[in-house]
């Protein structure tokens, strides 16, 4: 089985599911996000593990952070971290394996927070509060403008790339294909969120907006993982979903772009 093969027969799934759980949002999207976030969450902890991460913490409180989002809203996804530190400086006390405390403490608060959060932003677009719909669709545009450009920044880049972008964090990223990125996932926002939702849509301008902030906030998060890979100096943070890389390879544009998404609807009293 090709390459090419192999990454659209899983993202076809993948995607599929994604979208649906996004459609749906409630439990079913929680349940979803935290499966995914342990996973991506793992690789992390799997990656810097010689700085001893203190993993039980770290998956306790993105679990806690995704189920008290969905039943308090945003403020109450502060309560699992500020728990975690606590739990995190017990274990750090009684462990038998001697790391500074410093090193273990941020290797393990870095990637729940990172990961974690990315998680529950998504959860909280979902969530957004009105009759009409809003989280649905703007979750929806998370997910295809984040997509949309992840593709045509790779396509772009492959056929017509010349000027590296961050040639010391990703070599095969260009600015051809940061702009086409740009275009391709601003556009699609765009589209998906034009005269939406029903009954109470967003304006021309703030549609515009979201997609500009989805699409520049993806690669971000993208360029963020690529840079703490080549600090760890691994390819891929994992393998699980085959020429697709590990979980965390495929959520890390998500990761910045959901939380892009929650403080604009937040910034212009949508949230």
């Amino acid at each position: 089985m090709s390459d090419l093969v192999s990454r659209i027969v899983v993202a076809v799934p993948l995607g599929a599911a994604a979208i649906y759980s996004a459609w749906h949002g409630g439990w079913l999207l929680v349940a979803l996000a935290s499966v995914a976030a342990l996973i991506a969450l793992h690789e992390f902890y799997a990656m810097v593990r010689e700085l001893r991460p203190l993993v039980p913490a770290g998956f306790a409180a993105v679990v806690a952070g995704l189920v008290a989002v969905h039943q308090g809203g945003v403020a109450w996804a502060a309560g699992p971290l500020v728990g975690m530190l606590v739990i995190v400086f017990w274990m750090s006390a009684v462990a038998e394996v001697r790391q500074p405390a410093v090193v273990q403490f941020a290797a393990t608060v870095f990637g729940a927070v990172w990961i974690g959060l990315g998680f529950v932003f998504m959860v909280a677009v979902r969530d957004l509060p009105g009759e009409q719909g809003l989280g649905k669709w703007l979750l929806l545009a998370v997910l295809l403008g984040v997509w949309a450009s992840d593709v045509a920044a790779f396509t772009i880049g492959r056929l017509f790339g010349r000027r590296l972008l961050a040639a010391e964090i990703s070599p095969a990223k260009t600015v051809e294909g940061f702009l086409a990125g740009l275009v391709a996932g601003t556009a699609t926002v765009f589209i998906t969120l034009y005269r939406e939702p029903d009954g109470l849509p967003l304006s021309t301008l703030h549609a515009l907006e979201f997609g500009v902030a989805i699409a520049l906030a993806a690669p971000i998060g993208d360029l963020l993982e690529s840079y703490l890979k080549r600090d760890m100096g691994v390819k891929d943070t994992g393998s699980i979903l085959g020429g697709h890389g590990g979980m965390l390879d495929r959520v890390d544009a998500l990761l910045l772009a959901a939380p892009a998404a929650y403080f604009l609807a937040l910034a212009i009293g949508r949230a």
